[in-house]
């Protein structure tokens, strides 16, 4: 078995050659031959630029065929790759860039009105020695084709070199999340625990060569990189990156490239169901999807069923922590159970709710969600005290989830100890956002909740009290979020309140919100 990405993807270049392996979304198309020499090319120029076997490398683009090279490149050399969630304001990136301490970033040019290297400004470390612009540069960028040639003095045996050393026991990737203290951590994963995670998740969604798997989800998670681009490749089917959800493109990609699989989040479901176009697209071509994230309605699988013509629908429950899968359902089980539960534990990874002194629950009772096996991650980035808080001495991983198990070993996810909701397939971290916005001038207190919404599944709800003598009204407040956060962590909706309920310790009491919510 192939135990590093550069074997596994060599393995794939060597079987699918000739058929291709990734359509742009201007419809340019490379083989898996044409793909693997733009890798070496890649990984020759980040040699060239003193990239070292165990340096990580961040991307902070949105998703393109370029994306994927420099991925592929990064693992190549025995780097880790650092993705950075596009949705981020540069003070927001330049955290991660620092803490992460990568050397270069691979970074979009202008994007959604903005130009990425100049959101960094002068909240770019000093670590950071090199950015390259791989899409939409402008002048003085150093660009995608300007890096390519950067390697023109590196021969193809040091790359190969450099590949043939990279170990499955080597860091392969730092992804970074949020948590309870609202500053994001990475979680390091290796090559070997995610080759193994990608294998199990691909065989349940039956993933295959003659596959053309259209990637929504934003490769800086791991739903899209890891059980997407990678797992995609590595199964020899053909990818298509797709950059920003539009309903309409996504059916017309569907229909022109004969789309088979299309994983994504409810509300992409929600928004292609519910487009005019629908009625007049030739869907025929879909075969399977996999969902989460989210509440799920039975009603929505049987209509992802029946009206999109999705044969495979699966739900499933992952984690950054877990390699991004700890539970999947069967391609053979019920609606119900697709939408009401999260699937069972994949091969080799136990799982257990507990209760408040650690005791295993049985079949129907509630308590914390743990899991234990080899996709559990290696630890937090330098962060020993977090990582020893997550894992215990047992080995068990800590989601500060709550659920529990049905009879079949089938996982329901009732709460999250966390606070934490999920917006459009986005996990939200109300201390994040509640630190941002006690950053503004007017707001002495904020307190945010998940409350739900038909679109979304759920959406951010702050509860805000001013200082002294200041006003504020809630439309300001979200245009100023809008400012300082990724979209997806901006709340929807304000209220002012002249206190937040509190228990005798301080400690706000969220329940008591959502009850008014």
């Amino acid at each position: 078995m192939t135990e590093t990405s550069p074997q596994a993807f060599a393995a794939a270049v060597a079987r699918h050659g000739a058929r291709t392996a990734v359509v742009a979304e201007n419809g340019a198309r490379l083989s898996y031959a044409q793909l693997d020499a733009l890798r070496r090319r890649a990984a020759a120029a980040l040699i060239a630029l003193g990239v070292r076997h165990g340096d990580r490398v961040a991307i902070w683009c949105p998703n393109n065929v370029e994306w994927i090279v420099a991925g592929l490149a990064i693992h190549s050399v025995g780097a880790a790759l650092v993705p950075l969630n596009t949705r981020m304001r540069g003070h927001e990136a330049a955290y991660i860039l620092e803490k992460s301490g990568a050397r270069l970033l691979f970074s979009v040019g202008r994007f959604l009105n903005q130009h990425y290297p100049t959101m960094l400004g002068e909240q770019r470390p000093a670590t950071l020695a090199q950015i390259v612009v791989i899409e939409n540069a402008e002048a003085g960028d150093l660009d995608w084709d300007g890096f390519l040639a950067r390697g023109a003095g590196v021969a193809d045996a040091e790359v190969a070199t450099r590949a043939a050393a990279v170990r499955p026991g080597d860091c392969m990737d730092v992804l970074f999340t949020s948590g309870t203290t609202g500053l994001p951590k990475g979680v390091v994963t290796t090559h070997a625990q995610n080759l193994r995670v990608i294998a199990a998740w691909s065989r349940a969604v039956g993933l295959n060569p003659d596959d053309r798997y259209l990637i929504v989800n934003p490769f800086f998670h791991s739903f899209g990189y890891k059980v997407g681009w990678l797992g995609g490749l590595l199964a020899g089917l053909t990818v298509l990156p797709h950059a920003v959800f539009d309903a309409r493109a996504i059916l017309t990609r569907i229909e022109r490239e004969r789309v088979s699989v299309l994983p994504g989040p409810p509300t992409l479901f929600i928004s292609l169901l519910g487009d005019p176009q629908r009625a007049t697209t030739d869907l025929s071509s879909l075969r399977a999807t996999i969902t989460g994230a989210a509440a799920i309605a039975p009603s929505l699988i049987e209509r992802i069923r029946a009206e999109l013509g999705f044969k495979v629908v699966l739900t499933g429950y992952g984690l950054t922590e877990t390699c991004g899968v700890v539970s999947l359902c069967a391609a053979g089980d019920d609606a119900e159970t697709i939408a009401l539960t999260s699937g069972k534990a994949i091969e080799g990874i136990e799982l257990r709710c507990i209760d408040a002194d650690g005791r295993a629950l049985g079949p129907g009772e509630s308590g914390e969600i743990v899991v234990r096996g080899y996709n559990v991650m290696q630890g937090y980035l330098d962060d020993p005290a977090a990582t020893a808080e997550a894992i215990d001495a047992d080995g068990w991983l800590h989601t500060g989830d709550v659920g529990h198990l049905d009879a079949r070993g089938y996982l329901r996810i009732t709460d999250r100890l966390k606070d934490m909701y999920i917006s459009g397939g986005f996990n939200c971290y109300p201390a994040e956002i509640e630190r941002m916005l006690v950053a503004h001038p007017a707001i002495a207190q904020a307190a945010v909740i998940g409350v739900p919404d038909e679109r979304l599944g759920e959406v951010g709800k702050a509860y805000v009290v001013l200082r002294p003598g200041q006003t504020l009204d809630a439309p300001a407040l979200i245009a100023w979020c809008r400012e300082q956060m990724a979209n997806y962590k901006v709340p929807r909706s304000v209220a002012v309140v002249d206190a937040l309920p509190t228990n005798a310790g301080g400690k706000v009491m969220k329940f008591q919100l959502r009850q008014q919510a």
